[in-house]
């Protein structure tokens, strides 16, 4: 079963992408964190140059980091899984990132999948708290957004999903 089987988060590739042209050129080369995925084909089909990691243990192993060439730094749903994104911040060798994670939500608990153990959630993210972290890694953000993720079902917690908002993008520039 792929992740995106189900379902497709349409708006939350959208705005992204959005985001995304409205920060960097399709001159720039992306190294985008993570394995290649259906938004690296998104931005490759949008004109961009597009690298991603090859599956290492991103929290053990930076190397790519300072061996790849490339001009801005993206990481798409991907911090929320690391043990370590610090270390992460500090070996990106660019002066342009952007960053999105999936905000923690009150009424919902930290995603874990029980049969995937990379797909599990360490971080769950308070928009103050990428910001700290971005911070004290000499990063100083220059635009940022946040949307909800409605779902299509009945209850109290898909009801909260068309106010809360649960995605949190920002694009830095080294301090």
């Amino acid at each position: 079963m792929t992740m995106y089987e189900k379902t497709f988060p349409n708006k939350r590739f959208k705005l992204t992408l959005e985001f995304l042209q409205k920060h960097v050129s399709t001159s720039e080369t992306i190294f985008d964190f993570g394995v290649p995925n259906p938004f690296s084909k998104i931005m490759e089909e949008n004109g961009y140059t597009v690298k991603n990691t090859k599956g290492e243990d991103l929290d053990n192993d930076q190397t790519a980091l300072q061996t790849e060439e490339y001009t801005v730094f993206t990481a798409f749903e991907i911090f929320e899984h690391l043990l370590n994104p610090y270390t992460i911040l500090q070996n990106v060798k660019c002066d342009k990132l952007l960053i999105s994670i999936p905000l923690r939500l009150w009424f919902s608990p930290a995603y874990r999948s029980k049969t995937d153990m990379w797909d599990r959630h360490y971080h769950e993210f308070e928009d103050w708290q990428l910001d700290w972290l971005l911070e004290k890694t000499g990063w100083k953000i220059t635009d940022r957004l946040q949307f909800t993720h409605p779902v299509k079902k009945f209850g109290l917690r898909p009801l909260l999903r068309y106010f809360t908002p649960r995605y949190y993008i920002v694009v830095a520039e080294r301090a």
